[in-house]
């Protein structure tokens, strides 16, 4: 029996359009003999499957089913493919996981803490692994521009505390940039956190759970044209992206076993990319995306390519996962 899978897509944040884009490479990539996947929308206005004319069908909450004709169909597994909420800050996964319906992703848990950068930075320092020096902020808190600058010194970095994709980030070199970029990373989150400035080599090392065992894929090298690796830099072509990165063993086998480290740490299953800074020589974790996008240009499949995993056997291996 062929299994119904739902590619999951869209969400409530403003990386809605690059996750549809995610969600429709994932579509485009299964394996039709094994699976009947369904493009299924998950948009503030209305939760809808989609079928090959666009044509839509309500999804019902009760049990995440829809009627097809005169036939209800249920989902054996659920392929997440929302960056940001509710997919990647584990909402829906909670949703799924009292239905008791498999998806691709972490637990519930899991996805919460490793949406929220400051609880994510509190758990990997437990464990030794290295980090920037970071302020954390709430709205409302009393703003000293000095004290804050006097911890992390300058240049910093200033982002939302839960958002993806770069958005609402921005690298402050004086006092009166710092107050600015407080304000934009307010736009997007509640909570924001200020960071240090890592002077050195950006990596980005995906893991994920390949055939019952963890396993990090080749490396890329993050060489943005702009400031840094911003929202435009990320998905409008302003930076190189180069895989394998251009680095030493030594320092490849160092990044490799703080990637592997964090992901067990974290208690992670499924896809993950996390980025890192080498400061003389030591990999510093910036933090990490449990929902990396997945279209044909995204850094994931673009390691798994340099691995010899196609995006079929990427997209089969994880659904098999989850169904395991």
């Amino acid at each position: 029996m062929k299994k119904n899978i739902a590619i999951i897509m869209g969400g409530y944040s403003s990386e809605v359009n690059i996750s549809l884009k995610s969600g429709n490479v994932v579509y485009n990539h299964l394996d039709t003999e094994k699976y009947t996947p369904y493009r299924v929308h998950i948009l503030k206005e209305k939760w809808v499957v989609l079928d090959d004319e666009n044509t839509e069908y309500q999804i019902d909450k009760n049990d995440f089913s829809f009627v097809l004709g005169d036939k209800k169909i249920t989902f054996d597994c659920v392929f997440n493919a929302i960056h940001g909420n509710p997919g990647e800050n584990g909402m829906i996964l909670s949703y799924l996981e009292l239905l008791n319906i498999p998806h691709t992703s972490a637990p519930f848990y899991q996805m919460a803490l490793t949406f929220n950068k400051r609880d994510t930075l509190s758990v990997v320092k437990e464990y030794g692994i290295k980090t920037a020096i970071s302020v954390y902020l709430n709205k409302g808190d009393v703003i000293n521009a000095d004290e804050i600058i006097a911890k992390v010194g300058l240049p910093c970095f200033i982002k939302p505390n839960n958002a993806g994709s770069s958005y609402g980030i921005s690298k402050a070199y004086t006092n009166e940039e710092v107050l600015q970029g407080i304000e934009t990373a307010y736009k997007e989150d509640s909570s924001i956190l200020i960071e240090s400035f890592l002077n050195g080599t950006e990596v980005s090392v995906g893991v994920i759970q390949y055939k019952g065992a963890i396993k990090v894929l080749p490396i890329t090298e993050i060489v943005s044209e702009n400031d840094f690796f911003d929202y435009e830099a990320k998905y409008e072509g302003k930076s190189q992206e180069i895989t394998p990165a251009r680095i030493s063993s030594e320092a490849k086998k160092r990044v490799e076993a703080v990637a592997e480290k964090v992901y067990k740490a974290l208690n992670m299953r499924g896809f993950s990319r996390a980025e890192y800074i080498f400061v003389n020589d030591e990999p510093h974790f910036l933090e990490i995306n449990t929902v990396p996008g997945m279209t044909l240009q995204s850094i994931l499949p673009q390691q798994a390519a340099a691995a010899g995993i196609s995006l079929f056997e990427l997209f089969d291996n994880s659904i098999q996962m989850a169904l395991k």
